[in-house]
């Protein structure tokens, strides 16, 4: 981290007295607590932070303008590596958004497996967050307990579609693959097993008194601020903004299940990493529900409408499946899309994730933006750090859970 000297006069401190130097730091882009991409140029009186500001760019790919190239079906192997902490939910997203701009109503099994999915990947990036929080601070232990638990998770998704990290899980109308019974014996194990794993994070770090003072009322956001900043997901349900889309905007299949959304009112540190672990709990709840009430019948919609994509099977043994695998891939055919727009959002592991489309009547998106959460939250970042000291900045960072593929679109 390179450090250099410079004159700063014009900022007024707590006690508006001027400063004559202050010292400018470097944090990142390569540091062991930003665990990507991301850079901060801190100002510091010696180990006060004055100031703070984001740097970002370092991993920008074109998002935005790949969804103008390809089409709603390829595009969702763009979506997994926006938030690739949490593949399965950015999924869900992109394809919740093309099926309202077609105006598509999924069958009710799919929607209780991209709801499984969506949930198990929720666990999968709170146990991120919370082990990558912990190691950052010093709770070694903690990180190695959560990432074997995501592991696990892992092991789900490969039985499930035979990608681990990067799924591109879901189709226009449907699916990949529906689930099987190795799937269901392996989330029940999951359901069965996983408490141990979080009573066990409970009791390293909640009595933990150097997590605990590192944590509490550092980086406190207040209830105002959050809702001016437009926060969403845990960042703002720990400063006390009771809104989860889940309930306020049922999508999927969501008004059938029972769960509640946790909430705090303290807005620090401690109380973003403490909602995270009750949303796990309410996540593995869902996922018992949904895995034990999943109704039966087709995955993907039928394929006389020309939207989904058939099987290899239907492929390369039915004329109709060879017809409709044509109409749909070949260039200069694809699927009939209305010249409108629309905007679809859901409950992510880390706030609002929604995709603002607009259809021009051609198998591309004439215009693709992506609302993710991450960028609004590392703009808070200032917010929360100055007065602070040196060594609160990976709390604060830990806490936000900023990922950095997210605000380089």
């Amino acid at each position: 981290m390179p450090v250099t000297q410079a004159p700063f006069q014009t900022r007024n401190l707590a006690h508006d007295e001027a400063q004559e130097y202050v010292w400018t730091l470097n944090f990142g882009p390569q540091h062991p607590a930003t665990h990507t991409t991301l850079r901060l140029v801190l100002k510091l009186d010696g180990e006060r932070v004055l100031d703070a500001m984001p740097d970002i760019g370092y991993l920008h790919s074109g998002f935005e303008k790949l969804g103008e190239h390809l089409d709603y079906n390829q595009y969702v192997t763009v979506t997994d590596r926006m938030n690739y902490i949490s593949p399965m939910a950015n999924n869900v997203a992109w394809h919740l958004a093309v099926e309202k701009l077609l105006g598509l109503e999924i069958t009710p099994r799919c929607k209780y497996v991209r709801m499984l999915v969506a949930e198990l990947a929720r666990i999968s990036d709170h146990l991120l967050c919370c082990g990558a929080m912990g190691l950052d601070l010093g709770a070694f232990t903690v990180f190695l307990y959560a990432f074997y638990q995501r592991e696990r998770i892992y092991d789900i998704f490969e039985t499930l579609c035979g990608a681990r990290f990067t799924n591109s899980y879901t189709r226009v109308g449907g699916v990949m693959h529906d689930i099987t019974p190795q799937v269901v014996q392996k989330v029940r194990e999951f359901v069965r097993t996983f408490p141990r794993t979080l009573a066990d994070i409970e009791r390293l770090l909640h009595r933990n008194r150097i997590f605990i003072d590192r944590t509490r009322g550092v980086g406190v956001l207040s209830k105002e601020d959050a809702i001016n900043f437009g926060c969403s997901g845990p960042v703002a349900r720990a400063s006390g903004v009771t809104r989860d889309l889940r309930k306020d905007e049922p999508y999927l299949a969501y008004e059938e299940l029972d769960f509640q959304v946790p909430c705090a009112s303290e807005g620090d540190c401690l109380a973003r990493y403490l909602v995270r672990i009750e949303e796990m709990k309410e996540s593995l709840k869902l996922v018992d529900q949904i895995v034990e009430n999943i109704p039966p019948g087709p995955v993907n919609l039928d394929m006389d409408q020309r939207v989904i994509i058939p099987g290899k099977d239907q492929v390369y043994q039915s004329i109709e499946g060879l017809i409709t695998h044509f109409e749909l891939i070949m260039w200069n055919r694809g699927l009939e899309v209305p010249c409108e727009e629309c905007y679809h959002a859901i409950e992510s592991p880390n706030g609002e994730l929604g995709f603002y489309l607009v259809g021009d009547g051609t198998p591309r998106a004439y215009r693709a933006r992506c609302r993710p959460p991450s960028f609004i939250h590392f703009a808070l970042f200032p917010h929360l750090i100055c007065g602070h000291t040196l060594s609160d900045v990976v709390a604060v960072l830990g806490s936000l859970n900023i990922i950095a593929a997210e605000l380089d679109r």
